[in-house]
């Protein structure tokens, strides 16, 4: 069952049958009279929008713009043609025995699938009750657009009609980003100084001003017979260190996108015909 809410919003929108097909634009709703429940809905069908055809309204779904509704384009096509706002109860029996509706719950005898769509949630507002009306059970409602002017027979005036492509945007996601941390291995080269120890000869002349005196020396004093040189090498460990914070955004960047659709428009021609014994 369609909230006030989508009533409202879907006055305008465009109309689909159970199979997909494009019934034509949604004119308003009949809701009833003791419920306020959207039970039928006024389609204008044909090439310029010019038949109006009636269908039922109780399993009407209406997701992303569109009114889908329960029954096929060929019903809605051959409906009983019905005139004015307001339904009697005999014009309301013509419509479920042509639909096949039983009762008056608005229900299809014979479920009818409809084919899925993602539908958004949005806040059921209570329907606006109706005026008491004892003459007829189904009236539209108020949420109904204001009917277009139309030209008196007398003004010689016709009024033109076109499409308008509406655009507008939606948010869905698109992709999901996982934040992952993991180890690379590189190969790193670093020169380090290194020292080692080397044997050197000294030879100072005995008796000499500057070298060693005679007397200091005794017998048995020489070198030793060998000595331990030391040298340094590199050792190399490896440390876990805290180089570097990051941190994780997300931010909006602004592009733009060409769309395009097919509308039609009327076009006014003046046909002309010569009467018998004149000519044009």
């Amino acid at each position: 069952m369609l909230s006030q809410r989508e009533v409202t919003s879907a006055i305008g929108s465009t109309a689909y049958g159970s199979g997909g097909d494009k019934l034509g634009t949604v004119e308003h709703f009949f809701v009833d009279d003791r419920t306020g429940e959207p039970t039928w809905v006024a389609v204008t069908t044909g090439l310029f929008g010019t038949k109006h055809s009636i269908a039922p309204a109780g399993d009407a779904t209406f997701a992303d713009g569109h009114l889908r509704l329960p029954v096929t384009a060929d019903a809605v096509k051959n409906a009983p043609a019905m005139a004015g706002d307001h339904l009697d109860p005999g014009e309301e029996a013509e419509l479920r025995r042509h639909y096949g509706i039983a009762g008056t719950t608005g229900a299809p005898v014979q479920d009818t699938p409809v084919p899925a769509t993602d539908t958004v949630t949005v806040p059921v507002t209570p329907p606006v009750p109706a005026p008491e009306d004892t003459t007829a059970r189904h009236a539209a409602p108020e949420v109904a657009a204001p009917p277009a002017a139309v030209p008196t027979a007398t003004d010689g005036a016709m009024t033109r009609s076109e499409e308008r492509l509406r655009v507008s945007t939606e948010r869905v996601p698109e992709r999901r980003v996982r934040v992952s941390r993991y180890v690379v291995t590189e190969e790193v080269q670093v020169t380090v100084p290194i020292r080692r120890e080397e044997i050197r000869v000294e030879e100072l002349p005995l008796g000499a001003t500057d070298g060693v005196p005679a007397s200091s020396l005794t017998a048995g004093t020489g070198l030793p017979a060998e000595m331990v040189l030391h040298a340094e090498r590199p050792v190399v460990t490896v440390e876990v260190v805290p180089v570097e914070r990051v941190r994780l955004s997300v931010e909006v960047v602004q592009g733009q996108e060409t769309v395009s659709g097919q509308v039609r428009r009327e076009q006014i021609a003046v046909d002309e015909e010569a009467l018998p014994g004149r000519e044009v």
